[in-house]
């Protein structure tokens, strides 16, 4: 008999086949409508879904998988499942932590280097044959000063990469200091943004980091100030970055996840200060690769009777 696995998530090719031959059926529910949709039969079936923080679970979805044991989030990111109502049922639930660092890092540094270098901007200008009109003067990253709100293992990989190899100034913001690292704490958010050239959003997601980057932080950041978003959309307060790229409060952004996604304001869509990728930062063929083994890692554990081997924080 195989195990009965509902999946928030399109697989890449290859792994289907891995999660079949592990003993596992497969059904698909990627779209709200076929999640709100699904066939009862195999809602009876399900015993683990598959899915990601940005999508979660729900207490009344749990409640329409009579069956299910334990929910597993691909990546680090569990804000929209909700951990109360499946501890209350019984219901193990895992994350991915560390299996994308390196990926997301480097998305990071790319998103740093288009908006400051005008790289979009320029690819397009070269396509429609103004080479020469278009050899703009932008300004460079190197010995630029880094502020980081959330000093994770995502953040604390970004500041590395960024000392290292910009010999960039880096400074963070936590609930909290850390122990035993050389960069800067500041603590408040204003006060990071106002000393920094860069603002890399890289906190969790979730009810306590709704529209952290607001209005305030923004104007602190200034007119030579970027921002960088590659944590939760909900964590920039989307109407004030809007009105900051617009009236060039500050000087550009880039994001990877926008509050709403996969919509996009339209607003967004014609400021040339922004560059915005689809919430993509943490995929790569390494990435995926490691989050894949990770979830088969705690589905064949849990379901061979032993602990599962990175369940989300209590």
């Amino acid at each position: 008999m195989t195990i009965a696995l509902l999946s928030h998530v399109d697989l890449d090719a290859g792994y289907p086949d891995r999660f079949e031959a592990a003993g596992f059926t497969l059904f698909f529910a990627t779209t709200p409508e076929q999640r709100n949709s699904l066939d009862p039969q195999i809602a009876q079936q399900i015993r683990a879904v598959l899915t990601i923080g940005s999508i979660g679970l729900s207490a009344a979805e749990m409640d329409n998988l009579p069956n299910l044991e334990i929910i597993c989030a691909q990546g680090v990111g569990f804000e929209h499942i909700d951990v109360v109502a499946a501890k209350q049922r019984g219901i193990h639930v895992t994350h991915g932590p560390g299996t994308n660092n390196s990926s997301v890092s480097d998305h990071t540094l790319a998103l740093m280097l288009a908006i400051t270098r005008k790289i979009p901007q320029f690819d397009a200008a070269v396509r429609g044959g103004e080479w020469k009109k278009a050899r703009w003067n932008t300004p460079g990253m190197a010995e630029k000063r880094l502020g980081i709100i959330g000093m994770g293992n995502i953040g604390g990989l970004i500041a590395r990469r960024a000392a290292g190899g910009f010999d960039m100034e880096v400074a963070y913001h936590n609930r909290r200091p850390l122990q035993d690292t050389p960069y800067r704490y500041f603590p408040d958010i204003t006060g990071l943004a106002q000393w920094a050239d860069y603002l890399v959003v890289a906190t969790p997601g979730g009810k306590d980091t709704v529209k952290l980057v607001d209005a305030q932080v923004l104007h602190a950041l200034g007119p030579d100030g970027f921002v960088i978003n590659i944590a939760r959309g909900s964590v920039v307060d989307s109407g004030a970055l809007i009105a900051s790229l617009k009236n060039h409060e500050i000087a550009g952004a880039a994001l990877d996840v926008v509050d709403g996604e996969p919509q996009v304001p339209a607003e967004m869509l014609t400021l040339d200060n922004l560059v915005i990728t689809p919430h993509v930062a943490g995929r790569s063929p390494e990435s995926v690769e490691n989050m894949m083994t990770l979830v088969l890692s705690n589905l064949t554990a849990h379901f061979g009777g032993k602990p599962v081997m990175t369940p989300v924080p209590q």
